[in-house]
């Protein structure tokens, strides 16, 4: 062999050894879901045996590995097993960062451990299927709002959070919503409070300093809680204790003399962690942009957890929330005239008016692990609440003249005096557990669950209302013996003096708007405790649900058997008892596209029994089956970003029939017909991330067509017309942005708004308010613990109303305000 041969062979053989040989190293950084290192994970490369653990920086290595593709495997207790591919072709194949989410069979199946989440983004719900399941597994819609959120948006009650969720709009100023078109309030007992029925008064939207996020199941959630809204179910999840130790307080100073005070603190009260605690203060002093109106509040949130064993926890929540106000009935405007007719400030209330409230909330639950397979849970909540109420307010028309025509510049008022004391109870129990046929995962769930609702003996109700007549006695007004009435003089806008009767309770001048100390011993009361009569209702339920997993696909089973007893009349000598009884199944679907794209489906049944005095009433032709409605949706649930940001999108059609609308058969005013039917469709998009360590944002959009589609008698004009308050279209959009190093470090910007169109508030007279868009934004600086924020709301100083019944009981957004919140976490 030649020279020049041995050399190129010898090239070839050195070329071939460096491509065979060549090495490479894989690093990277492991993390959890809020980017907290996680250290001792076990890292290993598939099909090798080389393993390592990541370090107190959640750091890991492999040194010296021949170019190629590599598997690699993290596994770390209490999270969710995941692979990374690898292509490394260079000496160094770069550093890689994971996140690990928690491991769904790590939760607990009942939501007393606290979310240990930070920022919009929430993974898991309890509420869509009572078991600790990705929101992306539940077949049905879920909209939520985290404290995160909460915090950044300066929010203090429930109306200031919803603007955030797509579907869901405030019907008035109270704790009284629309979602997807149909009416819910706190009133009644279809909300939620950590999955439990419960109630909030409904007069006042309650703070939201102690809770850990707001959600709503949008459609009916029967088959798991029994008669719901078929638009949706509002639940409110309280912070819960953790682990570690957190503790902050803030202060906010603000528009309209607003003083606010909040606190929580939370961590273990023992060396073992096996006593956690955390409470939750919330002082609030304010007044209103609204004349006479202002609000004080005291809320105490305490929450303790027992870990006795590995196995058993137990947890004791409470919520007592103490507040003095007035209530606001809203603004009028002059008969006939346009909205802007009277200043959004005004208010109809007196001096001498009040509402006292106070509003408990008690809860406990037991969750067993009898093995990694079969758990049970046992809960108990208790609601109570004590109103006591003098209040001025409209009479819902305007004061009248001598011909009983009314009159343009005054509203007809009446004087309502109150005290009542309901309360409500209920219990839950169920069993889940998890198995396998063959290649097909089950998580099954049986249970019973128990509630009731009542209004004890001793609540009454004084109303004056209507005019005076000649010989001490009111009656309303009739034309036709107008000599029996006492007349005054009152002066027109055009300076006109005319004899008009006497109310019994003075009318409101639109024109002068004097709010002032009223003299009350004039009025003349009549007593209507019919409106707080004693009564009892309770309801029962059996239900089964089995959550099936094959491969790609997953199928939700779910029955109820629900037994619903009223007792109107109750603890008197007329007691009378209605029972209705309903079966509700749901079925769901999830598909698996892609490991971050599901496709799902529902369908599912929902009811509300009918108000029992109509039932018992023999003028109506009842009784009356429930009202039952149905829900057909479907949609897409992706995440992206390595599970960064979410995205949902949903497409439903809901169907509630068995309304009652008047006969219209002549001399038979209270007859009735069940052939109401309403109906809402609609598209509905929420988007919710945090793109970057420094950088999170939520929107939304929904078209909603929700309209009456069948109707009798007079209402039968109806038919059609968009439902109160439920907006065809309505969106939001918030973002923020915290600088993360540099001269301005923890400096933060964040701007968004909400929109919302035309909107239906009284369909007898299609009276209409005006769609509305706001822009809000907030400043923030952090430094080390110390945190300052700046919130300004509606910067362009819109006018608008945020719901209504009518002309004459408008409820009037807020302009133009700020708020200043200086906070310390330690």
């Amino acid at each position: 062999m030649s020279c020049k041969k041995h050399s190129l062979l010898s090239l070839f053989l050195l070329l071939f050894s460096l491509c065979t040989f060549a090495q490479t190293n894989i690093s990277g950084v492991v993390k959890d879901i809020n980017k907290a290192p996680l250290q001792k994970v076990s890292i290993a490369i598939k099909g090798q045996k080389r393993t390592t653990f990541s370090d107190e920086n959640g750091a890991f290595r492999f040194s010296d590995l021949p170019a190629g593709k590599y598997i690699i495997h993290f596994s770390h207790t209490g999270f969710e097993l995941q692979d990374l591919t690898v292509y490394s072709e260079e000496k160094e194949a770069g550093s890689v960062e994971i996140i690990l989410l928690p491991t769904t069979e790590q939760l607990q199946t009942v939501e007393i451990t606290g979310r240990k989440e930070i920022g919009y983004k929430n993974t898991n719900s309890f509420i869509g299927t009572k078991t600790a399941t990705p929101l992306k597994d539940v077949p049905q819609s879920i909209s939520y709002v985290t404290k995160e959120l909460m915090q950044d948006q300066a929010s203090v009650r429930i109306g200031d959070v919803v603007k955030n969720m797509s579907g869901v709009n405030q019907f008035t100023f109270y704790d009284d919503l629309t979602i997807r078109g149909f009416r819910i309030n706190g009133g009644s007992t279809t909300q939620l409070m950590n999955g439990m029925r419960t109630f909030t008064g409904f007069w006042k939207q309650p703070m939201v300093n102690f809770l850990e996020r707001v959600e709503v199941i949008k459609g009916p959630a029967s088959a798991l809680f029994g008669n719901a809204s078929p638009g949706g179910t509002i639940n409110r999840v309280t912070k819960k204790p953790l682990e570690e130790n957190r503790k902050s307080l803030s202060f906010t100073m603000g528009s309209f003399n607003t003083t606010r005070a909040l606190a929580d603190f939370t961590g273990p009260l023992n060396d073992e962690k096996t006593i956690l605690y955390r409470l939750n203060i919330g002082y609030e002093n304010a007044e209103s942009f609204r004349v006479l109106q202002f609000d004080k509040n005291i809320v105490i949130a305490p929450s303790v957890s027992f870990l006795p064993t590995e196995k058993t926890r137990i947890n004791f929540d409470a919520v007592y929330n103490k507040s003095n106000s007035r209530l606001d009935r809203g603004q009028s405007i002059f008969n006939g005239q346009d909205l802007y007719s009277t200043p959004i400030s005004q208010s109809l209330s007196a001096t001498n008016d009040y509402l006292n409230e106070e509003t408990y909330t008690v809860m406990a639950s037991l969750n067993h692990q009898f093995s990694s397979r079969l758990s049970f849970n046992l809960a108990y909540l208790r609601t109570g609440y004590t109103e006591d109420l003098l209040e001025h307010r409209s009479a819902n028309a305007y004061a009248v003249d001598s011909a009983g025509n009314p009159i343009n510049s005054l509203v007809a008022r009446q004087v309502f005096v109150r005290k009542k004391n309901p309360a409500s109870a209920n219990a839950s129990a169920y069993l889940t557990y998890d198995a396998n046929t063959g290649k097909i995962g089950h998580k099954l769930l049986v249970g019973y669950d128990y509630s009731q609702a009542t209004l004890s003996p001793g609540a009454s109700q004084m109303t004056a209302t209507n005019y005076q007549l000649k010989n001490g006695g009111v009656a309303a007004y009739n034309p036709a013996n107008a000599a029996n009435y006492v007349f005054y003089k009152y002066t027109t806008a055009d300076g006109t003096v005319i004899n008009i009767p006497k109310p019994n309770v003075p009318a409101y001048d639109l024109i002068k708007r004097e709010n002032k100390l009223e003299d009350m011993n004039k009025y003349v009361y009549v007593a209507q405790n019919a409106t707080v009569m004693p009564s009892f209702s309770s309801l029962g339920g059996f239900y089964a649900q089995d959550q099936l997993k094959f491969g790609a696909l997953q199928l939700l089973l779910g029955v109820r058997y629900e037994t619903y007893t009223d007792r109107p009349f109750y603890k008197t000598d007329t007691v009378r008892k209605v029972r209705q009884h309903a079966f509700l199944p749901r079925v769901g679907l999830v598909y698996g596209i892609t490991r971050n794209i599901n496709l799902y489906g529902v369908y599912t049944k929902g009811y509300n029994p009918q108000d029992a005095a109509t039932q018992n009433n023999p003028l109506t032709g009842g009784p009356f089956d429930p009202i039952e409605s149905e829900l057909v949706e479907g949609g897409v649930k992706a995440e992206w970003l390595q599970g960064k940001l979410t995205t949902n999108l949903s497409v439903y059609h809901i169907r509630q029939k068995n309304t009652l609308y008047p006969a219209g058969v002549a001399n038979q005013p209270d007859l009735l017909t069940q052939i109401g039917e309403e109906t809402a469709k609609g598209v509905e998009v929420d988007v919710t991330g945090q793109l970057t360590d420094n950088w999170n944002i939520i929107a939304t959009y929904s078209y909603n067509d929700a309209v009456i589609s069948n109707a009798a008698g007079t209402d039968k004009d109806l038919v059609g017309l968009q439902k109160p308050n439920a907006p065809k279209q309505q969106g939001s959009l918030w973002t923020k942005y915290t600088i993360p190093s540099g001269q301005v470090k923890g400096l933060g910007v964040a701007i968004g708004g909400n929109f919302v169109t035309k909107r239906n508030v009284s369909l007898n007279k299609v009276q209409t308010l005006p769609g509305y868009a706001l822009l809000n934004a907030g400043l923030f600086y952090k430094v080390n613990k110390v945190q300052l924020q700046l919130n300004f709301n509606n910067l362009t100083d819109k006018v608008y109303w945020v719901g209504g019944y009518d002309y004459l009981r408008l409820f009037p957004g807020a302009p133009r305000n700020w708020q200043a919140t200086i906070s310390y976490t330690f």
